[in-house]
């Protein structure tokens, strides 16, 4: 069976912190809501869009909540088409760890509450998608962490639960990759902190970008 890695996108592979919270922001401003802390938006992502705005609107109604997740979309076009989107760089050794994965017969995928259309834009922008064997996002699935992403891209990466290692910066991916019964590989730079990765059932927590490997190969 093939060796599948699959990557979270959103504070594991790029630090979109910045447009995410301003498009928040400016949601919850148009619909005259108290604006909530970068923190909390932080603590939300990973999640698909109407789930979010359910976390951080837990009194309003879904009907709510829809609204939002469709205006969140709008700020985010809006950013995009007048060319005020925040840089969303890589962050620092990803690809030098994608090279060595690589080379040592890796597959890759992405698993994430992005969009279709946010992926794919953010893969192209780093030179990234013909690296990428699996793409699974919020447009096709259940929010994490349902296993539902997961067992899709095992199918067709033609990996298994036991040949599949899930790598992501929230406990939603861990708790997603138990779900699915692969391995939950926490990362250290994002959005959750590594006391909630282990919580959520990560096996082990890399804090620096270069570590993946080893966790990987061990």
């Amino acid at each position: 069976m093939n060796r599948l890695a699959l990557f979270d996108c959103d504070g594991t592979l790029v630090d979109s912190q910045a447009n995410i919270c301003r498009a928040v922001e400016d949601t919850f401003t148009a619909h005259r809501l108290d604006i909530p802390s970068r923190d909390a938006i932080r603590r939300i992502v990973g999640l698909s869009l109407v789930e979010a705005m359910a976390a951080l609107v837990p009194q309003a109604e879904a009907a709510h909540h829809h609204a939002l997740a469709a205006d969140y979309k709008t700020a985010f076009q809006t950013m995009r088409g007048n060319g005020t989107l925040a840089e969303e760089p890589l962050f620092e050794g990803i690809v030098g760890v994608l090279d060595q994965l690589e080379a040592d017969g890796w597959l890759f995928g992405v698993a994430t509450g992005k969009s279709d259309r946010g992926l794919t834009h953010i893969l192209a922008a780093h030179g990234l998608t013909p690296r990428f064997l699996t793409l699974q996002t919020a447009d096709c699935h259940p929010s994490k962490p349902h296993p539902s992403m997961i067992e899709q891209a095992m199918a067709e990466a033609g990996a298994t639960p036991e040949t599949t290692v899930m790598i992501g910066d929230t406990s939603y991916d861990m708790l997603m990759a138990r779900n699915a019964g692969t391995r939950a590989l926490g990362v250290g730079w994002g959005y959750h902190t590594p006391d909630d990765l282990h919580a959520a059932g990560a096996h082990a927590v890399a804090l620096r970008v270069p570590e993946l490997v080893g966790m990987m190969t061990a």
